[in-house]
């Protein structure tokens, strides 16, 4: 109720308040949207479908633009469409249980529990190839962790640390993986999206030549401190009854269909792929290798995208199903589309350059040196972040901005926008700041303490990796 006052209280004062000097009523008005808007997805009184939508509407209702057509076109944005086509792709993925399979590929039973972590750790890793969410992957390797800990923490007195330190990997470390690629989740393609409309186009390959190396290094120390963080041990070892039970051990399967002789769905599973998951494989590599292609000759990313999604959802295969569809994550493609809708209203009317020239004014950015405007720019995006439950959102809502301030004092804006990602991305203060971390939150042993200290422990990791490759790597290769 707080959320629909203090929503409702800016809009009305935003109409009825006389227009204040320097702004004509169009800029007050986009103002008075965004913050109500601004307000209503923080504190969601209502889902964000509904207040995105809303948003929309105000901004024609209220006379900011002149068309409905006008106010909606950030929903004509591709990045609607290829989120949307990326997230069916993952359902794809889960559907024919291709995740699960490659889980028991990847994992192995280990003698201790630091290298049991590094085979976590890595299959997360493996796994986010094929998998663009952070949370399904977290959700994947949940009873996993949860066998392996009861192993070497039968007590479940939680001394070894693995399953504090693996519950941390899976919500903190787990999403890292997602920057690695343009097409790894949302967050990479909301900064994709802005880098290619406000600085430079930027192409599949383009990204991962970028982003990889930064992102494989940031995981690794992140992973490596989630078990110094932790304090694993490393003496507890596997006896074999154990280690067979572990290596059977059924992602997806009830308790009881483990023991000493693999069952026979797992078994029959974990020895070769199904029709399905074969035909999942193949379009999967298909729609890569049309990314990779399609950096060179310039198809655009989406249509390699749409294809598959078309190709999984056909009569004969079936593997993508209206069900699907219905259970996607529409609140946050709609929040998307709506940010994207709002800010264009803004720089329509001009907004943006008041907000810009307020926050010059407020903050003495020609006075700082370039490393210190950086330093303030990514920290005003952590700041932002704390805020939002996705890291996405977040973005949407703030690197426009910053990419802005970057262009009015020389800033490399492409360097900046990846260093945004990196941080934004690796900083988890509240459980509500990423699923995933909810996710582990839920089923693990973390505390709020753990994931605040060690949410500050990844984000100053990323600090260090994004100072490195800005000074040393980027040059290089951009």
């Amino acid at each position: 109720m707080v959320g629909l006052i203090v929503a409702a209280g800016i809009l009305v004062v935003g109409i009825l308040l006389p227009t204040l000097p320097s702004l004509s009523v169009a800029e007050q008005r986009a103002l008075a949207v965004f913050l109500s808007t601004l307000v209503l997805w923080l504190t969601r009184p209502v889902p964000y479908v509904v207040s995105s939508l809303l948003s929309v509407a105000l901004l024609f209702a209220l006379g900011v633009v002149d068309s409905f057509d006008v106010a909606a076109t950030g929903f004509t944005s591709t990045l609607v469409f290829f989120l949307l086509s990326l997230l069916l792709l993952g359902d794809a993925v889960t559907n024919v249980g291709l995740d699960r399979w490659l889980a028991r590929r990847l994992l192995s039973a280990e003698s201790t529990p630091s290298r049991t972590l590094q085979s976590v750790s890595g299959s997360v890793l493996a796994l986010a190839l094929v998998m663009p969410s952070a949370m399904a992957r977290a959700v994947t390797f949940v009873p996993v962790v949860k066998r392996f800990a009861g192993t070497f923490e039968p007590d479940g007195d939680g001394e070894g640390g693995f399953e504090r330190a693996a519950f941390l990997v899976l919500g903190h470390v787990n999403p890292i993986a997602s920057m690695a690629l343009m097409t790894g989740g949302g967050m990479a393609l909301v900064t994709s999206e802005i880098v290619t409309t406000t600085v430079e186009p930027i192409t599949w390959v383009d990204w991962a030549v970028l982003m990889v190396p930064p992102t494989m290094v940031l995981y690794a120390a992140a992973a490596v401190a989630a078990g110094h963080f932790a304090g694993i041990g490393s003496q507890t070892t596997v006896s074999a009854g154990d280690s067979t039970q572990l290596e059977t051990a059924d992602v997806g399967l009830p308790p009881s269909a483990t023991g000493t002789e693999t069952p026979p769905a797992a078994d029959a599973e974990k020895a070769s792929l199904t029709r399905d998951q074969r035909l999942v494989v193949l379009v999967l590599c298909g729609t890569i290798a049309g990314w990779v292609g399609g950096s060179f000759v310039g198809i655009p990313m989406v249509l390699p995208a749409v294809a598959a999604v078309t190709a999984l959802s056909m009569p004969s295969v079936g593997v993508i199903t209206t069900d699907d569809i219905a259970e996607t994550s529409w609140g946050i493609i709609f929040l998307i589309g709506a940010m994207l809708s709002i800010l264009d209203a803004l720089q329509a009317t001009g907004a943006i350059e008041l907000v810009i020239g307020v926050l010059t004014r407020l903050i003495p950015f020609a006075a700082l040196t370039d490393w210190q405007l950086v330093a303030v720019l990514v920290g005003l995006a952590v700041g932002i972040r704390t805020l939002f439950s996705t890291g996405s959102a977040a973005i949407v809502v703030t690197l426009p901005i910053i990419l802005e301030l970057a262009a009015a004092f020389e800033i490399n804006r492409l360097f900046l926008a990846l260093t945004v990602l990196l941080v934004v991305g690796s900083t988890t203060i509240l459980p509500f700041n990423t699923t995933a971390v909810l996710v582990s939150m839920d089923q693990g042993p973390l505390s709020n303490r753990d994931i605040a200290t060690f949410g500050l422990v990844t984000m100053a990791l990323a600090v260090v990796v994004a100072a490195l490759s800005w000074m040393v790597y980027w040059p290089l290769v951009s």
